[in-house]
């Protein structure tokens, strides 16, 4: 149970009407989650308007309701608080709750258009070879010590973020490394998290669908930087274009990073081969079965927060060299025969033109490359040109397919990604809606020495289809199918 007005603290209040000496005992957002003595926040969503659902959450127990809009029809036994932004009170109300975990920690967020889920990931493997309790909230999954939950969004509900940091304070956890998505800050999931520091990676085209503009998406991802304190770290990436908007009129302290530009933490790829890559980081060389420039670039990254944190730099490149690919990032299966399949989240056509670079290097001409890719239904259609066309590019043959058709009929995905092929790249264009029907396909095309990369799912365990999600996964096929 918590008083009102503590969980009020901090919160913008337009008006209040009722009674602010009650003793809540739960906070939600979600009016079928609540029960007798809770605090129901109404939140404008994109499809649900939690205003319509004010009367159940009462129905069910609710005592206090935070809303936008005040309710003609009020319940004199009821207090209700008329917010500017409930996703904002929302936000700082479940920091207020949970006590502020993120005071007892430090937290370092990373956001980006790709890499957050290989750098936060990273440096959770990284701090925790050190001997340290670190935390880990990414889109694959939240774990410390011996907890390990599934994720469901990139970034968490306000509620699930502070209940996990307060289960990570409470089991002594001195670091917790999280993704930090444009969805994520557009929505206000982030308040009430006092970051150390933070991270940006780069920043190409994605998510369009939902923040309409480029700018915007940029915007967006700076919000990040503008609200962190004097004393907290800001991180980008000089490699990319927008690390300099990102870190301008930001209080925190600013440090770049990068393998082209000068920046204060800098590092060369030395040499590639299918086992891993030679580095030099600063003034030290270093070796890590990771593949492409993209992921020197995360390596790096992950050994700047690692100095900024105050960690020896010696300790720090050996729990680097110890490193494994982060799940369905470049995962490198190798068949009896000699084929090297790659399964690769790449579902942008920045992810997608990195992870052809990355091939490039380890490729000696003699053997062919073959592509599985598909893009995602309900989701922005701007890309599917481009992602076609890339894909004919550097590939000897494509094979178009689903990837998440969700509400969509792939074969109307398909044809976008068809349109952006260029004319002397038709004929390599194959065409197989049914993903796996397409991997195996691919793989009976493999001659010994092949390269065939599945690109789009990742570390996704399904394919969503007419709002269903039925079990699928990228890398278990392959292994199936490489050897058969």
């Amino acid at each position: 149970m918590k008083p009102l007005k503590e969980l009020l603290y901090k919160v913008r209040i337009e008006a209040i009407s009722g009674r602010t000496d009650l003793a809540i005992a739960m906070v939600a957002f979600d009016s079928r989650s609540c029960s007798k003595g809770s605090l129901f926040v109404a939140i404008k969503g994109g499809i649900v308007d939690g205003h319509v659902h004010i009367a159940s959450a009462i129905q069910n127990g609710a005592q206090a309701v935070v809303c936008q809009e005040m309710p003609k029809d009020r319940k004199d036994e009821i207090t209700y608080i008329q917010v500017e932004n409930a996703r904002e009170a929302l936000a700082i109300m479940a920091a207020n709750w949970y006590d502020h975990p993120s005071r007892s920690m430090k937290v370092v967020g990373v956001t980006g258009t790709n890499g957050k889920t290989s750098v936060t990931t990273m440096l959770h493997e990284t701090v925790t070879g050190l001997g340290f309790q670190a935390g880990l909230i990414s889109t694959i999954k939240i774990c410390f010590g011996e907890t390990v939950v599934k994720a469901t969004h990139t970034t968490p509900d306000p509620l699930s973020i502070q209940f996990h940091l307060a289960q990570m304070r409470d089991q002594g956890v001195a670091y917790c490394f999280m993704e930090v998505s444009s969805h994520g800050i557009d929505q206000e999931r982030h308040l009430g998290i006092e970051f150390a520091g933070a991270v940006f990676t780069n920043l190409t085209h994605d998510h369009l669908d939902y923040h309409k503009t480029f700018a915007s998406y940029r915007d967006v991802k700076k919000r990040l930087f503008d609200a962190l304190a004097p004393q907290a770290f800001a991180l980008a990436n000089s490699d990319d274009k927008n690390a300099k908007y990102m870190v301008q009129n930001s209080k925190a302290r600013p440090f770049s990073y990068g393998l082209k530009v000068f920046s204060d933490f800098k590092a060369q790829v030395l040499e590639t081969q299918f086992a891993g890559m030679q580095l030099r980081i600063e003034d030290r060389e270093l070796y890590a079965p990771f593949h492409g420039a993209f992921n020197a670039s995360n390596l790096l990254a992950v050994y700047a927060v690692c100095a900024l944190l105050d960690f020896e730099t010696e300790e720090v490149l050996v729990a680097l060299s110890q490193l494994k690919p982060v799940e369905g990032r470049f995962n490198l299966i190798k068949g009896k025969e000699g084929v090297h399949a790659i399964v690769d989240f790449a579902h942008t056509p920045d992810a997608l033109s990195n992870v052809y670079q990355a091939i490039e290097q380890l490729r000696t001409r003699n053997e062919r490359l073959i592509t599985v890719v598909g893009c995602g239904g309900n989701r922005d259609q701007n890309k599917r040109p481009e992602m076609g066309k890339i894909a004919a590019q550097f590939s000897d043959t494509v094979v178009f397919t689903s990837d998440n058709p969700r509400d969509e009929d792939p074969m109307a995905i398909i044809d976008q990604m068809n349109a952006g092929v260029a004319v002397e790249h038709t004929q390599k264009v194959l065409i197989q809606p049914d993903r796996y029907q397409a991997i195996k396909m691919a793989m009976r095309m493999a001659q010994p020495n092949d390269i065939v990369l599945i690109a789009g799912k990742g570390h996704e365990r399904y394919q969503e289809i007419k709002g269903e999600r039925f079990e699928f996964d990228d890398v278990k096929t392959v292994k199936e199918l490489i050897n058969a």
